[in-house]
């Protein structure tokens, strides 16, 4: 076939310029992160603190509760990275060993606050007669602040780190219960839902097949910005007294023994703070992304 002649004087556009990166660079995990960098940020920030949490006795650390009241109050420097308290305990060693505390609690309240929460949410949001009740139930608890109703609920069992994680967790799931109704309540009216309620199937497999599977993407962003939550409140009440023992290294804990040294001594207080705000920042980054990439209205497709 001959070649297509194109008149003189015929202006001929230009290429257009491949701003899409090759194909290959857009596919596979290395891909993902490419288009969501908030995702490759916050995961990289929180395996960080993880690792820091898991390997802390491997990272030049001494223990955390050895007191040395010869040594109290010194700065930062060669003999104590981060500092001494005023009773001599490495600051350094303690603020490495509360990242264990903090992300404990913010790992398991996730968990069972989003287990529990999609529970009652599904039964809720798929029996209409369950509804009307549950749903009461929850707006009571959730007008009461989380970190009163967390308080409350530590000033009737003693100090402890289960303790913690349940009374956070119990404050916690009435916000993912109205979460879960929610998507159920625009789920169950869709056609496929009518179709199989048509065909017979029973109750519980309707929810199994066609809601539960549906609820998980919302969800799994919502448990991220739990676990933020609850590190936040669980050094809340370690910080008023009302969360961890004194004995165990938090970032409360740590923080709450330094304000009295503040403006002399502000290390004590700054440097599990520091640690404590990046561990948030890397949960919200990482719920953000995830947000971005689950929902398709936000979601960037290349």
């Amino acid at each position: 076939m001959s070649a297509i002649m194109i008149p003189a004087g015929l202006a001929v556009a230009k290429p257009m310029p491949d701003v899409l990166p090759p194909v290959n660079a857009r596919r596979g995990f290395i891909g993902y992160l490419r288009r969501y960098p908030t995702i490759a940020i916050g995961g990289g920030l929180l395996v960080v603190m993880l690792f820091v949490a898991v390997f802390a006795p491997f990272l030049w650390t001494k223990d955390p509760t050895s007191l040395a009241p010869a040594l109290r109050t010194r700065e930062p420097g060669a003999e104590f990275w981060f500092g001494s308290d005023m009773l001599g305990r490495d600051v350094y060693s303690r603020v490495l060993y509360g990242a264990r505390v903090s992300l404990l609690v913010g790992f398991s309240v996730a968990f069972f606050a989003s287990a529990i929460g999609l529970a009652i949410g599904l039964f809720a949001g798929f029996i209409r007669l369950a509804d009307s009740i549950v749903m009461r139930v929850m707006d009571g608890m959730m007008s009461i602040p989380p970190i009163l109703l967390a308080i409350a609920l530590m000033a009737l069992t003693r100090g402890s780190v289960q303790n913690v994680i349940l009374a956070i967790t119990i404050a916690e799931i009435p916000r993912v219960t109205r979460l879960v109704r929610g998507v159920v309540l625009s789920l169950r009216e869709q056609p496929y839902v009518d179709a199989a309620v048509a065909s017979g199937t029973g109750t519980v497999m309707i929810m199994w097949r066609h809601i539960l599977p549906n609820t998980l993407a919302p969800l799994t962003v919502q448990a991220t910005y739990i676990c933020a939550a609850a590190m936040i409140t669980e050094a809340i009440l370690s910080f008023i007294g009302a969360g961890t023992p004194p004995i165990i290294p938090s970032w409360g804990n740590i923080m709450a023994e330094g304000r009295a040294l503040w403006q002399v001594k502000p290390y004590i207080v700054f440097f599990p703070a520091v640690f404590l705000s990046i561990t948030v920042l890397a949960v919200n980054l990482l719920g953000d992304g995830l947000r971005d990439s689950i929902d398709p209205r936000l979601a960037k497709k290349l």
